[in-house]
């Protein structure tokens, strides 16, 4: 498949007799963002392991960027890069400095002084790692993971602990990435982020993916019923309908043109992940 990034067919792993990981299967097209999702111990962190090279698989095949990654060459290696949840050392090294560093790992590694300029460090050049904001050192995160001029970039949980700001800044980064054709993995508990810069999102729980589709269409998202809500007689109301805007209409005949608190809504990429997982549905029951 030339196409393909990564193709998965059947993929298992154990840990001292229990599954984490059992029979998957996996298909991410070049170019493509794809975001996985799945709460702890549902095997997303043990997938994302072998994908990279870090795990060995018991039994299944992989494929990642044409190679096993179970046999990984320093070629290969080149040809990924990787933005781990959490980083740490070279803390008294300026930002300068690590970039420079770094880029001698790689055959054909991009100018670092291009990098740092990319993920917006151009001011903090002279800066020690030690004294950079959380925000910042994330981007010197993305700034090493990304020297290399990898074709397949991994992100584990990339904006954990960063404020409002800081994150949409880190998504225009990756969007820009991904508009200049690196193929991204992104794991996050952010499900407004995957709905961000994902093109398509996978669910994982019991070792499995339970669910697969464009972040609008997960979990049959796009055919699910509206939840109206409005207040009448002193009292808040809720109707579930697969008709909104008749209902409303209704409404708005009844109560003489204005619908007193009217809210119109859809399930939330939260609300399908969480029912996806087998989470209780919180919405509101019908009550009018």
């Amino acid at each position: 498949m030339t196409n393909s990034a990564i193709r998965v067919r059947g993929l298992r792993k154990a840990y001292a007799g229990v599954t984490a990981v059992s029979g998957l299967d996996l298909d991410v097209a070049r170019g493509e963002v794809f975001a996985l999702l799945g709460p702890n111990g549902a095997g997303k962190t043990t997938t994302v392991e072998i994908l990279e090279g870090y795990r060995r698989r018991d039994a299944g095949e992989v494929s990642v960027l044409g190679s096993d990654p179970a046999r990984p060459d320093a070629g290969w290696r080149a040809r990924i890069g990787i933005v781990l949840q959490s980083s740490g050392g070279h803390d008294e090294l300026s930002v300068q400095e690590l970039v420079h560093h770094f880029a001698g790992y790689y055959p054909d590694a991009r100018d670092p002084d291009e990098v740092i300029a990319a993920v917006g460090l151009d001011e903090k050049r002279a800066t020690r790692a030690r004294h950079l904001s959380g925000g910042q050192r994330r981007r010197l995160d993305v700034a090493l993971g990304i020297l290399g001029n990898p074709e397949l970039l991994f992100l584990d949980e990339p904006t954990t602990g960063f404020d409002p700001e800081a994150r949409r800044e880190f998504w225009a980064l990756i969007t820009s990435l991904a508009d200049g054709g690196t193929t991204i993995i992104l794991t996050t508990h952010y499900l407004d982020e995957a709905e961000q810069l994902a093109g398509r999102v996978g669910v994982i729980t019991g070792g499995r993916i339970v669910a697969l589709d464009t972040p609008d269409r997960l979990g049959g998202r796009d055919h699910d019923h509206a939840v109206v809500r409005w207040s009448e007689d002193g009292l808040q109301r809720t109707e579930r309908t697969a008709t909104p805007t008749a209902l409303v209409a209704q409404l708005a005949g009844r109560l003489g043109g204005e619908v007193p608190g009217l809210v119109v809504s859809r399930p939330t990429l939260e609300d399908v992940y969480l029912r996806l997982i087998g989470q209780p549905d919180h919405t509101l029951e019908v009550v009018s």
